[in-house]
C-alpha cells in the first residue's frame, strides 16, 4: 500500500490516513498487508476533500460556534499484480465532530458582532482529525473486505 495522495491544504495528513488504514487491515485480519513485491493487489488512496462545518451555535449568538462537524473523504481503487482493476474506484468518508476549547492559550477572535470570543478552531481540528481518520479507515477496511 503506497501512501496515500494528499489533495488537500493540511499539511503531512497523508501519513496519518496512511497509517491508520494499514493498522485497521491488521486488526481486521482479512488481508495481510505485504511489501510491493509480495503483494497480491494494491491499494491506491487520494485523500480528496476535508470539510470542517458548523453543527452548534453559542446560545443567543448564532455567528459564534461551539461545536463543528469534521468529515474526511478518500477516493481508492485496488489494483492486481497485472495492473487489472479488482473492484470499480469508490470514495469513502469518515466523521466526527469537535468543540472549540476555551482555555487561557486560544487566540482571540472578533465575529461579526464586535464581540470578542476566546477559541483556537484550526489546533482544535487537528486534534480531531485523528478519530476522523480511525472512522475513515474502518468504513473503507469494511467495504473492501465486505464488498460493499
Amino acid at each position: 500500500m503506497p501512501t496515500f495522495k494528499n489533495r488537500t491544504l493540511v499539511p503531512r495528513i497523508e501519513v496519518l490516513v496512511t497509517d491508520t488504514v494499514i493498522k485497521q487491515f491488521q486488526q481486521d485480519g482479512t488481508f495481510q498487508i505485504a511489501s510491493g513485491d509480495n503483494a497480491d493487489a494494491t491499494l491506491n488512496g487520494e485523500i480528496a476533500v476535508i470539510r470542517r462545518l458548523p453543527a452548534r451555535s453559542v446560545r443567543g449568538n448564532i455567528l459564534a460556534t461551539t461545536e463543528f462537524a469534521l468529515t474526511l473523504s478518500v477516493r481508492y481503487s485496488v489494483t492486481g499484480k497485472s495492473g487489472e482493476q479488482l473492484a470499480p474506484p469508490n470514495e469513502v468518508v469518515g466523521t466526527t465532530s469537535f468543540f472549540v476549547s476555551n482555555n487561557s492559550n486560544n487566540i482571540n477572535i472578533i465575529n461579526n458582532n464586535n464581540n470578542i470570543t476566546n477559541g483556537d478552531v484550526t489546533s482544535d481540528e487537528r486534534q480531531a482529525l485523528p478519530l476522523a481518520t480511525e472512522d475513515l479507515a474502518t468504513r473503507l477496511v469494511s467495504q473492501i473486505s465486505e464488498g460493499w
